[in-house]
């Protein structure tokens, strides 16, 4: 009896491509991103689909929801898929403090540190970066940031990656 051919390795997973993925996530919502190891492909169930696999009378559903619930199955009950850290796991407030910190202008560095304490500090944060005009430099270390956040949890999870 012939042997079945080994199964091949499974490409490494694009750091880039998961990091844009749990970038574009909504802060607000139950929506989330999953991954699956095997062929780097990323997929977003949102609250919606949820729902909507766990509604026994899908004549409710809209047909382009309909379309896409086969794949929601799949995400959610195959086992092949891992579900991808949080916003909230990321610690974006965490990332705005490092930034502020590698500021050498010592004048703006407070500024940028104070702007993130207190209420409202996403806003107050944001044109602060815009009036000193670093806002292209806080979007390239945010980058850098989530993706490094992405490659050690891909590392943690024993997930081969590729920058």
């Amino acid at each position: 009896m012939k042997e079945p051919a080994p199964k091949p390795a499974p490409s490494p997973v694009s750091v880039r491509k998961v990091a844009e993925e749990l970038d574009l996530l909504p802060g607000e919502t139950l929506w989330r991103a999953y991954l699956n190891p095997g062929t780097g492909e990323t997929y977003t169930v949102t609250d919606e689909d949820r729902a909507a696999i766990e509604d026994p009378d899908d004549r409710l559903i809209p047909d382009w929801q309909r379309e896409q619930l086969p794949k929601v199955r799949e995400v959610l009950e195959s086992g092949d898929w891992i579900a991808l850290p949080s916003k909230y796991d990321l610690h974006e407030y965490g990332i705005m403090k490092s930034f502020c910190l590698e500021i050498d202008n010592e004048e703006r560095r407070a500024d940028l540190l104070d702007a993130i304490s207190g209420r409202g500090a996403f806003r107050s944060f944001k044109n602060l970066i815009h009036r000193y005009g670093i806002q292209q430099r806080w979007f390239d270390y945010r980058a850098r940031e989530i993706e490094r956040f992405v490659a050690d949890w891909l590392e943690e999870k024993g997930i081969a990656y590729e920058r």
